[in-house]
């Protein structure tokens, strides 16, 4: 890997690797940190280019963040974790789950989108917006290319097949807030995709992490307990 990701841990035991969202940092997991660190070596990573993570030269995609995620692993010496991810970090725990499938133990999927048209119009309309905002204000102005690449995540990726998902074995929860920017019908076809999936809709929008601790935070520890 060209470049070493910033990340934070707390607690011992089975790792749990936490994902945060697209222009977001470690910082979106403060209310999991001490509940999961009870249980599990809990380690909060910023992806490439977000938070205190440099952007280095390989590609800015949602599958060499995957790709990144595989060497950070090599890097800490663990071999398997339990791996959850939010919005586009959930986008990136699937394609991990999907192209390391051996270092998985079980997978946590929240707020995720096999593609673009499972968020919301209302949502991806400002996003394509602001992509091509800054696209045009990047041919004069540098400093907008960080911003552009990472609204440019949200406009052509992932781009994830069900045929692709029916392959996965190990236990996976796929989350969502009943009010969510992915839109209401995706997360259950998600679900319905993975065999060894199971659905979980929590009373919030699509933060419920930071909304809606106690009760996310229930859901994933009794997921990721169960014998």
């Amino acid at each position: 890997m060209d470049i070493k990701l910033h990340y934070v841990e707390q607690g011992s035991g089975t790792p749990l690797i936490l994902l945060h969202g697209n222009g977001d940092s470690h910082a979106y997991f403060e209310h999991q940190m001490e509940a999961f660190s009870k249980h599990f070596r809990v380690i909060a990573v910023d992806t490439r280019g977000h938070g205190a993570s440099p952007r280095g030269t390989a590609e800015f995609t949602l599958l060499q963040f995957a790709r990144d995620l595989n060497d950070f692993m090599d890097e800490l010496g663990i071999e398997k974790a339990h791996v959850l991810g939010f919005s586009d970090g959930g986008n990136i725990a699937l394609l991990f789950a999907l192209h390391f499938p051996h270092r998985v133990l079980r997978l946590v999927s929240d707020g995720a989108d096999l593609d673009p048209s499972g968020v919301k119009f209302s949502v991806q309309f400002g996003i394509l917006c602001g992509y091509w905002m800054t696209k045009i204000i990047s041919i004069f102005d540098k400093k907008c290319v960080p911003k552009h690449e990472i609204l440019s995540l949200m406009v052509g990726q992932p781009n994830i097949k069900k045929e692709e998902l029916q392959k996965l074995t190990m236990p996976v929860l796929v989350m969502a807030g009943d009010n969510d920017m992915i839109k209401a019908n995706h997360t259950p076809y998600i679900a319905s995709c993975i065999p060894s999936a199971t659905l979980c809709i929590i009373k919030g929008d699509h933060f419920i992490a930071a909304k809606n601790p106690e009760d996310f935070n229930a859901a994933v520890l009794d997921f990721l307990l169960e014998e």
